[in-house]
């Protein structure tokens, strides 16, 4: 662990900003409460104290539009794959966030390898910044994202006038030395205050899980058949698909082909896609295998709670509470739908 003062951290950033070849990328005010990761211009607007950002970064892994072939078709066809790869040091990840690109990087590598997302993913350096505000709809807590010790190049926790800063990879101890960042070893009393920061992080969430999320796996599959339940829950919903694309583990798309007017060249793209939208499950000749929104409903949850489980043995949320917060008719909170489950309630 070291120790960076706060005015030297300022000016390792600007460094970054002015003279690393890479896209420095931070949060940053949105409007009068929102926040959101840009590009960084100045240091002046790198926000760390925030409470949760609009869109997780996984957007710059998997972006929301994504060319993946352009192709032309004059004497003879030419296809050629596209990735666009734009090397990013992104700064200020909460925790959360890295425990759900952890994820992905499972997803996007071990079943089938996915070059578009895997060569962005390793051309980016992670900063993760411990929380020091929190969501009124987080439960991070109870899902234990809240703190980590792995996932991250750098981690930043905040000791009032200067960070602590963890080192979690080669990537992270390179850029530190590339800039010439004025740091020194922490000292035993700073490594114990970070760990009373990481539990006074624990107690701040208002919002929990009342059980282990180990149980959901099993919660869920005694419940699949639950009709009344899904029905009743999913009454108001308006198939938005709000929760799925402000959520930092979906990661469902669409593939299209765009022929330019003249029919010789065009491209093959794909964009973020969503399972709470009416025509997501349509198939060939018309058939939606999940027409219903209870259907839908119930497969969102049970996608979190039980499928990525099986396949991966991770429960794929994370508690960042993007999805409550976003829901017009309060209906996606995961943590109360879990806690209704558990109690048997309708």
């Amino acid at each position: 662990m070291k120790i960076i003062e706060k005015e030297d951290f300022d000016q390792f950033v600007t460094e970054l900003i002015e003279k690393d070849s890479r896209e420095i990328v931070g949060v940053q005010k949105k409007g009068k409460d929102k926040f959101a990761f840009q590009q960084l211009h100045d240091v002046a607007d790198l926000r760390l104290d925030y409470d949760v950002t609009i869109l997780p970064p996984k957007k710059y892994f998997m972006p929301q539009r994504e060319t993946l072939v352009r192709y032309k078709s004059t004497e003879e066809i030419s296809m050629d794959p596209v990735n666009e790869v734009i090397p990013r040091v992104i700064i200020g990840i909460h925790p959360y966030d890295l425990v759900s690109i952890r994820q992905m990087d499972k997803v996007f590598e071990d079943t089938h390898a996915d070059q578009n997302y895997l060569w962005k993913r390793r051309e980016a350096v992670l900063i993760g910044v411990n929380m020091q505000d929190v969501s009124e709809w987080s439960f991070a807590a109870s899902m234990g994202t809240a703190t980590i010790d792995s996932g991250y190049d750098l981690m930043l926790t905040d000791l009032g006038d200067k960070y602590a800063v963890e080192i979690g990879s080669s990537k992270g101890s390179n850029i530190l030395e590339k800039h010439n960042a004025e740091i020194r070893d922490a000292l035993p009393e700073e490594v114990e205050a970070v760990e009373k920061e990481k539990e006074k992080i624990e107690k701040k969430f208002e919002t929990e899980l009342d059980f282990s999320p180990h149980e959901l796996p099993h919660l869920l599959g005694e419940n699949y058949n639950n009709e009344e339940f899904w029905e009743e829950n999913s009454e108001d919903c308006l198939s938005c698909g709000t929760c799925n694309l402000v959520c930092p583990t979906c990661y469902c798309f669409d593939v299209q082909e765009e022929a330019d007017i003249n029919l010789q060249e065009g491209e093959r793209l794909r964009r973020w896609d969503g399972c709470m939208l009416q025509a997501f499950a349509e198939v060939a000749g018309g058939e939606n295998f999940r027409e219903e929104k209870a259907s839908r409903y119930r497969h969102r949850y049970m996608r979190k709670g039980r499928y990525m489980y099986d396949e991966f043995g991770d429960i794929a949320c994370v508690g960042c509470g993007r999805c409550s917060s976003q829901c017009l008719p309060d209906i996606a909170d995961p943590a109360r739908i879990y806690n209704k489950l558990k109690e048997g309630k309708i």
